[in-house]
């Protein structure tokens, strides 16, 4: 880029589907495209109770042919906020917007694909409640599974031990159940009616699962480990099943004790059912203990029926979780290695599975140990089948979720925790996703951006980091070792404290060791002060970057310090980029345009359409910088902020009058993650886009320390010293400024405050190389708080233009480069900026999360780094070169925020002091 373009459903066989196109399915790795029940794809929002906010979800259903999507609000996996009711959602397509809806702008709305507002609750008697009550005919307690056929409306009362059964579809909230199944009458919820662990035709011992299809009623008694049928929708309360599945006969027990059970899998039992679904053909049981999806082929009429097919086992005597062994090809054997090793799990294994759901054509399974979805894209014929597509993975060998894990990745726009139940509308996959308190809504579409297809438009890498934190006490001959490589293939470097050395002085001399010369062939050290820290960033981008390992040792010094590192290997290269609101970020993907076009050159507004093109985040239509069919320019909305993931689609009407819309992905977001802008087409380390800073004459002092009055801070330009004694209220902005105000009456040089830290900086009043050589310096009296630090001993390099090699960089001297991605700003400059349009709050601007840098692997001082005034999305970082950076044509330079740092790019740098020829 050119440096000026920068500024559960239930089915009946009477459903008709949507067609779908060829290329149009489910993905691996896709996001969701809307969410139910929370104002963010991440907000994971506890409360309160109401119509729009859901707590820990768990049946689902839909009925096609009165629009209604139903959802139980609570759960039996401990999940938080059980909310005992069901929710039922009218004219779902009036707020699920078809895939090709050009959505519109919501200025007033956050996320516009966070969608939904129940009509009707069941259970409680207004929606402000979730509690539970004695049983009633109006009463849920921990209800789970949920069924419709569009007239009847089952619900499976788990802990009343208990069906409960609307013979027509509520139309007011706490509308009265109809008949009661498991139970004499609706006020009884004992199991088993009273006898322990004795079932009859007629009682139910904690039942999670329901379906009702052509005319029957199936019901996954789950605590009795069986499926119960009726021929004919009951019309009695308590009335007996006709067929049991999983059990000779209606009155055989099981044992209650999990730990204690002796179940063999077979193909006619069960350990723990939790769904049972059909597609009005076949029938489906979710075997949860045996870790695997019981099939018959049409629907059982005798008890006891052998199953046809199973999925997550290779055989009917399986039953182990993730049978890998059995299920997945091998991993590639190492050199030397004898015997074969398999991934922990693939397309095939099952772990916990909590429910399954078939419209004929696909099967989709929801993998809740594994924390996804698994997508069949046609029905499989034989055991043990691979799926075609992950939800909630973006590998089908990968589980990224955990109590544990990264909270970006738990609740991502495209992650799921333990997901429960599924609808399907032909197009839509509703998933019930409990722990993170919403229903995600998956669609098919064209995938045409990869997962990682959302990148910061300077920094397009994302490297591997790691970081070594200092603790305890920093004394005399301590001495770390660092220890970075991969396998065997390592090298150390060591760093001895010497006398009154302090963590700045370990961080700083550890980084600059690892730095020196050439630096460590796989990772660049950055210091960062504020948290005693050394971070490594590896020199090569992606998952290559993962391998690195590192470890430290202290010795030395009364063994006192503490060196701590985050894990044994550097890590994130295998992660999609993370991106901070207000990015200008880069979608890469095939087929995204028909044609390029940019927005204006110098455009105050960009636009929200470019040739067709749209860009969606969370459904905020995004402004555009240019678009082509392999790559798309656009900012993330600052109102992201509030989210640590969001998704992005792209949308794009054809001249033939065609709409293509693109698979939603998840885009992690972040407070900040900064990029430079560099020479495009070339391979990274690219040259960067890098200008001198003045044409005048520049210094710097540094104001530091503490404050103390009667302190006295002096500036000599020259021979004429502009001296400050501190008094008692000061702090070191207003000592910056007093010697500022003094300074300001020199002859010869101007002074003025730094945007970044309390820093002074000077300028020659004549402009050119006429005012370089002022000589400046700083100082303060023995024993004084306040320290001052000239940056170098004389003004100098006035220039201007492109840093190249026929005009390189000097020690000493200030440049300034262009960058995206840093962040929310501070105080008025964070009111006055606006997604699309030309920032034009204060000029000096700061960070909310300062900013550091590192040059010829040295530090380089910040002088500013804020949104530049005019642009969108771009901030303007000034540095100030060390004045003892060494002579390199590709010197090296990054700048970093907490421990993020950016892509590396380079610049040519000429030390006169230096014996090497110039470069």
């Amino acid at each position: 880029m050119k440096y000026r373009a920068l500024f559960t459903l239930t089915l009946t066989s009477a459903v008709v589907f949507a067609p779908t196109a060829p290329a149009q399915n489910f993905t691996t790795g896709q996001a969701a495209r809307l969410v139910i029940g929370q104002p963010t794809f991440t907000a994971q929002e506890e409360g309160p109770v109401s119509s729009i906010r859901v707590g820990a979800v768990s049946g689902l259903a839909y009925a096609p042919g009165i629009d209604t999507l139903f959802v139980v609000d609570s759960n039996r996996l401990s999940a938080t906020p059980i909310n005992h009711r069901v929710l039922m959602y009218r004219n779902v397509r009036g707020f699920i917007p078809d895939l090709t809806a050009e959505l519109p702008a919501l200025p007033e709305k956050r996320c516009p694909l966070c969608v939904g507002e129940a009509s009707v609750v069941l259970g409680q008697a207004t929606f402000d409640k979730g509690e539970f009550t004695a049983p009633t005919q109006r009463s849920l307690r921990t209800p789970v599974g949920i069924a419709t056929d569009g007239v009847n409306l089952a619900v499976a009362d788990t802990d009343n031990n208990r069906v409960l059964l609307w013979t027509r579809i509520p139309q007011e909230n706490n509308t009265p159940a109809d008949i009661v199944l498991g139970q004499e009458n609706f006020t009884t919820a004992l199991a088993n009616r009273g006898r322990g662990i004795a079932p009859t035709a007629g009682t139910m011992r904690g039942p999670q699962g329901v379906w009702l299809q052509s005319g029957k009623l199936f019901v996954a008694d789950t605590g009795n480990n069986r499926v119960l049928i009726w021929n004919s929708i009951p019309r009695s309360n308590g009335q007996n099943a006709d067929v049991v599945l999983g059990a000779p006969d209606f009155e055989t027990s099981v044992q209650p004790d999990l730990t204690k059970d002796q179940i063999v899998a077979r193909n006619n039992n069960f350990r723990t059912p939790v769904a049972v679904t059909s597609d009005g053909v076949r029938l489906l049981v979710t075997d949860l203990g045996h870790n695997r999806v019981l099939i018959w082929n049409s629907i059982p009429t005798q008890n006891n029926a052998p199953a046809s097919l199973v999925i997550g086992q290779k055989t009917f005597e399986d039953a182990a979780e993730n049978n890998s062994s059995k299920l997945c090809p091998a991993n590639p054997r190492p050199e030397g290695a004898t015997e074969d090793t398999y991934p922990e799990r693939c397309e095939a294994t099952l772990e916990y599975p909590r429910f399954a759901l078939s419209d004929g054509r696909y099967l989709f399974i929801a993998d809740g140990g594994n924390d996804r979805v698994l997508v069949f894209n046609s029905f499989p014929t034989e055991n043990g089948a691979k799926a075609d597509a992950v939800l909630g993975q973006i590998a089908p060998v990968l589980n990224l979720i955990s109590d544990n894990a990264d909270p970006r990745g738990v609740a991502s726009a495209g992650a799921l925790r333990t997901p429960q139940a599924l609808a399907f509308d032909g197009r839509n996959l509703f998933v019930a996703d409990p722990f993170n308190r919403r229903v995600m809504v998956f669609t098919m579409a064209e995938r045409k951006i990869p997962n990682t297809g959302v990148r910061n438009a300077a920094s397009r890498e994302v490297f591997a980091i790691g970081a070594i934190t200092f603790s305890g006490e920093v004394r005399e001959n301590a001495e770390v070792t660092l220890k970075i490589g991969i396998k065997d293939n390592t090298k150390e470097y060591k760093f001895k404290a010497g006398r009154n050395a302090n963590f700045d002085t370990v961080v700083n001399g550890l980084a600059a060791a690892v730095n020196a010369g050439s630096g460590d062939p796989h990772v660049l050290a950055t210091a960062n002060l504020t948290r005693a820290a050394v971070i490594l960033t590896a020199r090569a981008a992606g998952a290559s970057g993962n391998d690195i390992e590192y470890s430290t040792s202290v010795s030395g010094g009364d063994n006192v310090l503490v060196a701590t590192t985050v894990g044994a290997k550097l890590s994130g290269g295998q992660d999609a980029a993370l991106i901070a609101p207000g990015t200008i970020v880069t979608l890469l993907g095939d087929d995204l345009a028909e044609t390029t076009a940019s927005a204006p050159p110098g455009a105050q507004v960009l636009p929200r359409e470019l040739a067709g093109v749209q860009v969606y985040f969370d459904g905020i239509r995004a402004p555009l910088v240019m678009v082509s069919p392999g790559e798309v320019r656009a900012q993330v909305p600052w109102e992201v902020r509030d989210s640590q993931s969001i998704n992005a689609y792209i949308r794009t009407v054809r001249r033939d009058g065609r709409i293509s819309v693109t698979s939603a992905i998840a885009v992690p977001v972040i407070p900040q993650n900064p990029g430079l802008f560099a020479v495009e087409g070339v391979a990274d380390p690219r040259p960067g886009i890098v200008m001198h800073g003045s044409t005048y004459a520049t210094g710097t002092v540094s104001v530091d320390g503490s404050v103390r009055a009667g302190d006295v801070a002096t500036v000599l330009i020259e021979d004429r010293a502009y001296s400050y004694t501190v008094q008692e209220n000061d702090g070191l902005d207003i000592i910056r400024n007093k010697l500022i105000e003094l300074i300001n009456n020199d002859p010869k040089v101007t002074a003025s405050a730094a945007s970044a830290f309390t820093r002074i900086r000077l300028q020659a009043r004549v402009q050119g190389p006429e005012g370089e050589g002022i000589p400046y310096s700083a100082r303060t009296r023995e024993g004084d708080q306040v320290i001052l630090t000239a940056t170098t001993p004389r003004l100098c390099c006035a220039n201007f233009g492109l840093v190249t090699p026929e005009n390189p960089a000097i020690p000493g001297e200030t440049i300034v480069l262009i960058g995206t991605g840093l962040g929310l700003v501070k105080n008025q400059a964070d009111k006055d900026k606006q997604t699309g349009v030309a920032y034009t709050g204060p000029e000096f601007n700061d960070p909310v999360e300062f900013v550091s840098s590192l040059a010829g692997g040295k530090t380089a001082n910040v002088i500013s780094a804020g949104l530049k005034p005019g642009t969108v999305g771009l901030y303007e970082v000034v540095l100030e070169l060390n004045s003892d950076i060494p002579t390199d044509a590709a010197t090296q330079l990054t700048i970093a925020q907490d421990i993020y740092v950016s892509n590396i790019v380079t610049f040519p740098v000429r030390n006169p002091a230096d014996d090497r020829p110039n470069p």
